[in-house]
């Protein structure tokens, strides 16, 4: 899921790289009160572009280990869910242990 939120940042981030090259390409850098320096519109509009392939690399990379994760035996959720089953599993054991006052554990099989 959080690759979704990193596409979404990476299309936003192209988005404006975009809409700088505009600016810098169009005759909208020369409007009174605008910033009229178009090579410093094309520098943001190339440091927006390269931090959003960034950005779509690390939404790559995260499907990637979510999918990795998905297709190992359990994952991630089921090795914890396996450990939570097995202390609950010690804890009634002892629990029945205490009750019928016995102070040995019952053979493992």
């Amino acid at each position: 899921m959080l690759s979704r939120n990193l596409y979404i940042l990476a299309g936003t981030l192209l988005f404006f790289s975009l809409l700088s090259y505009t600016v810098a390409f169009t005759g909208l850098a020369h409007e009174p009160g605008a910033p009229a320096d178009a090579s410093l519109w094309r520098t943001i509009g190339i440091v927006m572009l390269l931090l959003s392939l960034v950005v779509a690399l690390l939404g790559v990379l995260q499907s990637m280990f979510e999918q990795a994760d998905r297709r190992t035996p359990g994952g991630q959720a089921g090795v914890r869910r396996e450990y939570l089953q097995q202390r609950e599993r010690d804890r009634e054991n002892r629990r029945l242990r205490k009750s019928q006052g016995q102070s040995t554990p019952p053979p493992v099989n």
